[in-house]
């Protein structure tokens, strides 16, 4: 039902508003206010109350969100359900659901022209025109060609919308045939106004993505530069149609993908969302090459209660994708990250390696709090008394996010187990907060096991990048690199025959990917506040005893199979490599 059925009073609800109510109206909670739902597969069922039947007749069918009665055939969305249960008229339905969800909305008076409409219109005649540009002029010859490059084909570009807009005034005269003042092109963003007073095209010489909002209008364009020029990503500027915080790339396709597969997939930019569609992952949106807000968040949170975030792999990448799993964490949206190899984004994974690869990233995503520990780990932080006190400093902001109570203390009691401190400590330290009371001790957890795996290799070869005048007394305490496991080994060789004055940074250029990989990880990584005798003399330590243990593991696992009489000697081999073990405590380290 469009605007027309929903004058009441003398005023009128937007359709865009009703949409939005719909959006963020759960039918199953709805409807399970007046009925007793019960789920039932993918579905929930109870009695209907338009037969007064027993029976669980009434389906509720989330990801369809409607309603329907295999007796009496009522059915409907949630809007139907209230107008049918309690006899109210659409408009009075859709006000009683807005209530509900917490939808504000905006008056008009009735009858009365949306003042907003010379601006879609104009924006939705641009898209038109700048599509059929792409498609047919001469000037827009090195656009197709760029999109050729990157394995697109233009036929297949169509439903996104994309066009080419050209240098010069060849747009504005267009516009000016088309009978589009230039006030509402300026109005729009569409132009924009010079020094002296003249105006020119905003998109000058850009290949555009016309931007959608939630039901389907175009309101705005991100246009990429194919050249040098800057910046790389221009979008349209805040309008009265046009707010960039509260609109995601593809969401107007996506919404009802996102409602069947029960998550969205959240990506950085235009062509890795359209490279996604394309390999047959419909729930993919993007925010508009800006940071994730809330704002953005509470759009997906009408549609489904899990996102998988897939940023590129690279540092910033990673700290964009754990931003905005902040942003969901705050609106009780369940957030996982999905990680791309190495130089790898969701567009050039599945040009390399087709939709599997795609596929196999998202099977393997992780919740966030655990990719963040995994991450950390990685970084060698979760092997010493300072690293941990640094790591509990990186969850802090996600803990502090988590608007749901059930998964904060989930992820307290993971970060307590992984860092071997109290639950205690780390609550003591969030109510603290930025600027608070001076931080708690923080108390060790004398029954928590340690499950974080030691990395001496890692350990060392940091010790050598941060600390150049060691490596040669580092060399001369093993000079057998190969008790080091890959690709620690092979930095470590690397730096053992590099002078004090060879940084590590040199090298990122000359290894091989895993090792270049940890290599920029550990460049990047702080070394301020690491006791680095400690340190080098524990990687040492444990390092120089792998021999002994490797004898150790091999001793024990012949144990049950030698004969009697063969015993006894055997266990005393086993024990004294034990005493040896034991015994091989680190000292502090010395660099002569």
């Amino acid at each position: 039902m469009g605007c027309d059925a929903c004058r009441v009073e003398g005023m009128m609800i937007p359709d865009d508003v009703i949409e939005q109510i719909r959006d963020a109206a759960d039918p199953v909670e709805i409807i399970g206010e007046f009925v007793d739902l019960r789920k039932t597969g993918t579905d929930y069922r109870g009695p209907c109350p338009f037969h007064g039947g027993s029976k669980r007749n009434l389906a509720v069918i989330p990801r369809k969100q409607m309603f329907f009665c295999f007796v009496c055939n009522e059915g409907g969305d949630v809007f139907s359900f209230m107008m049918k249960r309690f006899g109210l008229d659409y408009p009075h339905a859709v006000r009683e659901i807005a209530n509900k969800v917490g939808v504000v909305i905006p008056e008009r008076p009735t009858g009365g022209p949306d003042p907003a409409e010379p601006l879609y219109s104009a924006v939705s005649v641009a898209a038109d025109w700048y599509a059929r540009r792409l498609r047919e002029a001469d000037d827009a010859a090195h656009a197709r060609a760029y999109l050729k490059e990157r394995e697109f084909d233009l036929d297949r570009l169509a439903p996104f919308g994309m066009g080419f807009a050209p240098k010069g005034p060849v747009f504005l005269k267009a516009m000016e045939k088309l009978g589009i003042a230039d006030n509402t092109l300026l109005e729009a963003g569409l132009a924009l106004t010079r020094e002296d007073g003249s105006i020119r095209p905003r998109f000058w010489g850009r290949l555009l993505f016309s931007i959608h909002d939630v039901r389907g209008r175009v309101v705005g364009f991100g246009g990429r530069a194919l050249g040098d020029a800057e910046p790389k990503y221009l979008n349209s500027p805040e309008s009265t149609v046009f707010h960039k915080s509260q609109l995601l790339y593809n969401l107007h396709n996506a919404k009802q993908s996102i409602r069947k597969e029960g998550r969205a997939i959240l990506v950085e930019g235009y062509f890795d969302v359209i490279r996604a569609v394309e390999s047959g992952f419909e729930n993919v949106v993007a925010p508009l090459g800006t940071a994730f807000s809330v704002e953005r968040a509470k759009l997906l949170k009408r549609l489904t209660k899990e996102v998988v975030v897939l940023y590129d792999s690279d540092t910033a990448g990673k700290k964009a994708s754990f931003r905005a799993c902040d942003e969901l964490l705050k609106i009780s949206i369940r957030p996982f990250i999905a990680t791309a190899p190495p130089g790898e984004d969701p567009d050039t994974l599945v040009r390399s390696g087709g939709p599997a690869a795609l596929k196999q990233v998202l099977d393997d995503a992780m919740d966030v709090f655990d990719r963040k520990l995994d991450e950390l780990e990685r970084r060698g932080w979760l092997g010493s008394l300072a690293g941990r006190r640094r790591a509990l400093d990186r969850l802090l902001p996600t803990l502090r996010a988590t608007d749901d109570s059930v998964t904060r203390d989930l992820y307290i009691s993971r970060a307590a187990e992984v860092l071997d401190i109290t639950a205690q400590s780390i609550r003591l330290e969030l109510n603290s907060g930025p600027g608070g009371p001076t931080r708690q001790h923080i108390a060790p957890a004398a029954t928590t096991a340690r499950h974080y795996r030691m990395r001496p290799d890692r350990d060392l070869i940091n010790a050598m990048l941060h600390e150049p005048m060691c490596r040669a007394g580092i060399a001369q305490q093993l000079p057998d690199g190969t008790l080091l496991e890959q690709p620690e080994r092979e930095l470590f060789d690397l730096l053992c025959s590099a002078p004090p004055t060879f940084a590590g940074a040199e090298l990122v250029e000359k290894v091989s990917p895993p090792a270049r990989q940890m290599l920029e990880e550990l460049l990047e990584s702080e070394w301020q506040g690491i006791d680095f005798s400690k340190t080098v003399a524990g990687a040492v330590s444990r390092i120089q005893s792998r021999p002994l243990a490797r004898r150790l593991t091999h001793l024990e696992g012949q144990l049950p199979f030698v004969a009697e009489s063969e015993k006894t000697v055997l266990q005393r081999e086993i024990a004294e490599l034990s005493r040896e073990i034991s015994e091989l405590n680190p000292t502090r380290w010395r660099a002569s």
